[in-house]
């Protein structure tokens, strides 16, 4: 059984709540003592330099690792103890989403669809919406492989959200990709949202953070801004939040000498 799109988190409890998460593999400390809220809705930005733990963070938060410490939950449930409970009920994709390109762009969402619990009818006419809802309708029998990075990246997000997530996790999900096709994926999110699905993203392209209504700063595993994109660069003294993300790797690759 998939989430359905009518169970929604209660109004009073966040999306995603973290408090003291912490990740270690061996020796090394990928994330130290988390604390993190999103409420529903919200379009959060999770930024930081090359191994500052980003996406550490979101596969804990998406239950494919075990945290080392502290507590998360993730839609109501408690990424620890529940993962399964979790994983029903998000959408995760990276700039590796897997994708097959033996098959068509239909064939790919309708797989991913079934892996995700949907059947027969239900699950053609979802294939459909979100064929015509990404505008992939007139590309529905194109090879995979054949398409663009853009249009990829469109299906992806179709397969995502093939089975209504109350959150989506993004991961670098626009890098490498055109302008143009990077604006257009931006009025997706934010129509999904609109709808009252979370989106939780990284990304290294400071013009997209800047569309997001929060941003977080991690370096090194810690957090060290969390507000909107007006109040960090005041917290640190700078014009713009690309600076920030340039002093903040200034800082690490200091740090790693």
């Amino acid at each position: 059984m998939t989430a359905s799109p009518a169970e929604p988190v209660a109004s009073d409890e966040p999306a995603v709540r973290a408090v003291g998460l912490r990740k270690t593999f061996a020796d090394y400390v990928a994330v130290d003592g988390l604390d993190l809220e999103v409420p529903v809705g919200e379009v959060f930005g999770l930024l930081g330099p090359n191994g500052s733990g980003k996406t550490t963070t979101i596969r804990m938060l998406c239950g494919l690792v075990q945290p080392s410490g502290g507590q998360a939950t993730v839609v109501g449930f408690d990424v620890a103890r529940e993962p399964e409970q979790v994983r029903r009920r998000i959408g995760y994709m990276s700039q590796k989403f897997g994708l097959y390109d033996d098959l068509t762009v239909a064939e790919n969402v309708r797989f991913y669809a079934s892996i995700y619990g949907l059947a027969g009818r239900e699950r053609d006419e979802r294939v459909r919406e979100q064929l015509d809802g990404l505008g992939l309708a007139a590309r529905a029998g194109q090879m995979t492989g054949t398409l663009s990075g853009g249009w990829k990246q469109r299906v992806a997000l179709a397969c995502a959200t093939s089975h209504h997530p109350r959150m989506l996790f993004l991961d670098e999900p626009t890098a490498g990709v055109d302008p143009a096709s990077r604006r257009t994926f931006w009025e997706i999110i934010y129509r999904l949202a609109g709808q009252g699905t979370t989106i939780l993203v990284t990304t290294h392209y400071m013009d997209e953070a800047e569309r997001c209504q929060r941003i977080a700063f991690l370096s090194r595993g810690h957090l060290i801004a969390l507000s909107t994109v007006g109040e960090i660069t005041a917290q640190f003294g700078l014009t713009s939040i690309e600076d920030v993300f340039i002093e903040l790797q200034r800082r690490d690759e200091g740090a790693a000498v």
